[in-house]
């Protein structure tokens, strides 16, 4: 891929591997010059307050925090939802929280993936999850300690979770009082696809993940 978009017979080359290829343009780069900025942990820097109260009123929660990658998002909630060393999360077998993330739940939480197959269109079969869950009292399982999905699903070809799909996911989380997490790398798709900001659909999930280097225009 030339570094400079463009062919040698001077063709410009749109560059589609991922949307993280994107850069700033010039107007943006100098709007960040002069952005105000300080110590966000004393909660100072008023840009990253005023942008984590933005996402937040926006799915409806009741704060945000502005992590620097996706991939901390999950994990993160991974050790929030399995506090305790052998606990799993289920997660589809096709998922990023499986298969691109280095296996950080099991490094530094002692959490291990239970997979389970998904779909073309990036769910999975409901009852197959509902053999797979372990409650606590079982005492030669990993007890589950999370459900994740991926909206929109990337390794299933971006497609966007069916409403109805996760309405009936959200049941049976509910009835085994397991709690659910959405890897939201790409939810902003998800959204301008159903034209829903979450009202139907935030509730479901304690910590819904949006990152803004992926987002639907």
């Amino acid at each position: 891929m030339p570094q400079n978009n463009v062919s040698g017979k001077g063709v410009r080359i749109v560059d589609i591997r991922t949307d993280t290829i994107t850069k700033p343009t010039q107007a943006m780069r100098n709007v960040m010059a002069i952005a105000e900025v300080g110590d966000s942990v004393f909660g100072e820097d008023p840009t990253v307050d005023k942008l984590e109260r933005r996402c937040a009123d926006l799915l409806g929660k009741e704060d945000a925090i502005y992590l620097p990658s996706g991939t901390m998002c999950n994990l993160i909630a991974i050790m929030v939802h399995c506090n305790k060393r052998g606990v799993e999360f289920i997660a589809g077998d096709k998922s990023h929280s499986y298969l691109c993330e280095l296996g950080g739940a099991a490094v530094l939480a002692g959490v291990q993936c239970s997979q389970i197959h998904n779909k073309p269109d990036g769910t999975f079969c409901l009852e197959e999850l509902q053999r797979r869950i372990h409650p606590e009292v079982n005492l030669r399982s990993a007890t589950t300690g999370l459900i994740i999905i991926e909206n929109t699903h990337n390794l299933c070809g971006g497609k966007v979770l069916p409403l109805e799909w996760i309405d009936d996911l959200a049941k049976i989380a509910s009835k085994f009082k397991v709690p659910l997490h959405m890897d939201g790398a790409r939810i902003m798709n998800a959204v301008v696809q159903i034209r829903d900001w979450g009202a139907r659909w935030v509730p479901y999930f304690a910590v819904p993940p949006a990152l803004l280097t992926k987002r639907g225009d």
